[in-house]
This record gives structure tokens, sequence and C-alpha cells, in this order.
């Protein structure tokens, strides 16, 4: 069988142009990556990209720099990447509630699907459900009993309206056929105040966030929303051991690229991203921080979001939540 003159020209031209992309890759990182991270210093997701980088700094030679870019719950910071060259250089950790929550809650000047690139599904972190010390309830079921005995007179706190913390408060609602009222707060730190003072009766919140107050009696645990118990909380159980196997309520972490970056590159920051994630001491420090790192292929990632996206815009629907749309 002979081959065309066209057609040799074809597959040398297709070679061509490849191999400046071929080169990038096996040259990436050339210069120092763009770590951004949609909220302030301090917080889970900036602890999380912060020991990551650090280690994946380590590891390419290169610095990954971070670029903490707070507001919205996430959203500008997440914009922020989709809107970046698809180079590779210009990365985000991002988390639930700016991927798969806020597209359903308000108008977000991306889409998740077609502008974000996902790498790699990071980190989950469990929410916990707590009560304040005078909520005469030890367990979920107490706690059930004791919303449907007073409807409309125990109040949830949460970090804000929209954010995983409200939407697992509606859940619980809907899944246990409760009564409970929600009462927003901007951000998590105002939410336990006023938990500690007794003027809300319970949350939901990240694991990390409650561990302090719950160690020293200040708050009292109910349940974790993990499918297993949290390590760092062994004697909490679940809400499926409770009897909820569906209440399955957890914050996660995704690294995600803009939209156009190359297979090659997202190849390559998978792999230096996982490699670092697998590092003993990186999951020591964030197991402190109650959370699980995960490291999966980026299309299951992409499959993880997507499914994400359809549970929580069915609470949201579901729930009557009030949207920005």
């Amino acid at each position: 069988m002979t081959i065309s003159r066209r057609l040799l020209v074809e597959l040398f031209l297709g070679l061509f142009l490849l191999l400046p992309s071929l080169a990038a890759a096996q040259n990436f990182p050339a210069k120092p990556i763009k770590l951004i991270v949609p909220f302030p210093a301090g917080g889970p997701n900036d602890i999380i990209a912060r020991v990551i980088g650090q280690r994946m700094s380590e590891l390419s030679g290169q610095p990954v720099l971070i670029d903490n870019r707070g507001g919205q719950g996430g959203v500008l910071g997440t914009d922020a990447v989709a809107k970046a060259a698809p180079d590779g250089y210009t990365i985000a950790i991002s988390s639930a509630g700016a991927l798969a929550i806020s597209p359903s809650m308000e108008r977000v000047a991306y889409d998740t699907a077609s502008d974000l690139t996902p790498v790699t599904l990071v980190a989950t972190v469990p929410e916990m459900l707590v009560v304040a010390t005078n909520v005469e309830a030890k367990n979920v079921g107490e706690l059930i009993a004791l919303a449907r005995a007073q409807p409309g007179k125990l109040n949830f706190a949460s970090s804000g309206p929209g954010s995983l913390p409200h939407l697992a408060g509606e859940l619980f609602k809907l899944t246990a056929r409760i009564d409970i009222v929600h009462v927003p707060y901007r951000g998590a730190a105002p939410a336990v105040n006023d938990l500690l003072g007794q003027q809300v009766q319970m949350t939901f919140l990240d694991l990390p966030v409650l561990l302090p107050q719950v160690k020293v009696g200040a708050l009292r645990p109910i349940a974790v929303g993990s499918p297993e118990r949290a390590p760092t909380a062994p004697d909490v159980p679940t809400l499926a051991e409770a009897g909820f196997p569906d209440l399955r309520v957890e914050n996660w972490y995704g690294m995600v690229a803009p939209k156009g970056t190359p297979k090659d590159i997202v190849t390559a920051l998978h792999g230096l991203a996982t490699k670092a994630m697998a590092d003993p001491g990186v999951k020591a420090k964030l197991a402190e921080q109650g959370a699980t790192l995960v490291g999966d292929e980026p299309e299951h990632f992409r499959a993880f979001i997507a499914d994400e996206t359809k549970k929580w815009a069915k609470v949201i629907k579901d729930a009557g939540v009030e949207t920005a749309k």
C-alpha cells in the first residue's frame, strides 16, 4: 500500500505542530506557578493549598506562589483562574461551593464544566453536626425527636446563604423531615460565636473549625457527614450510622486549570500534585486538619463535579432555597 504525498505532508505537519507542545510538557514547569486560593489566608482551603503547593515546589524546583483572592464565597478567585492563560502556570485549588453550588445559586461569570479544566480532587473534609450545650440532645435520634416536638423553634447557623453548611442543614431538614430555621452568618467564626453563646442551637461546619470547641466541651458533637468516622474525632458517629446513609455532607477542594490547557500540561500538573499528596509529611499535616487526600484522575474529578452539582441543585430546588439567578 502506497501513501500519497499529500498524506505524508499532513502527517509531518501534524508532528511538527505537536513538537512544541510535547517539549513544553517535558519541561513543565519552567517558571513559577501561581496557585490561586479563592479565600483569605488561614482557612482550610488556604492551609491545604499551602501544604501541597510547598511540596509541589520542592518536587519541581520551581516556586508555587500562593495568591489569595477571596470574595463571593470563592467565586471571584475561581473566575480569575477561568480567565487566565491556559498554559498551566495559573491554577487554583477551589472548593465545593465555588465549583458545584454557587453556579446554581447565583449568576457567576464562568461555567464550571466548560470554562475550567479539572486536574484532580485534592481532599475532602467532613461536615460536623454540633449543638449548643443547652440543647437536650446527645445523638441524631434525640435531636430529630426534639425538632419534631418543637417545629420551627430550633435554629441552625451557617456560614452564609448558599454555603455548603447552609445546604447541609437544608438536606438534613429534608431527609429527617423536620422543621428547623436557617440563620445565616457572614462566615464560620460569627456562627460559632453565637452557637457558643446559645443564640442558635446547631450547625454543620467543616470539622477542623468545630473540633477545638468540641474537644474542650464547649459544643456537643452529634455526627459527621463522611462515610466513615473521622480519625481526628473517632468517638463521633457518622450520619450513616445514625440511620441516614444518603445524608453525606463533605466539603471538598479540587485543583483546576483554565479551559484549553493542553492535555500534556494537565497530565504534568496532575502528576506533580498527586506526587506531592502522596508525601507522608503532607498526609500527616493535612490529617491534622481533618482532610482526607484523594488524588483522582482528571476525568473522574470532572464526573465528580457534575454529580455534586446535580446533588446540590436538587437540594436547592427541593428546599425552596432563594437564589439570585
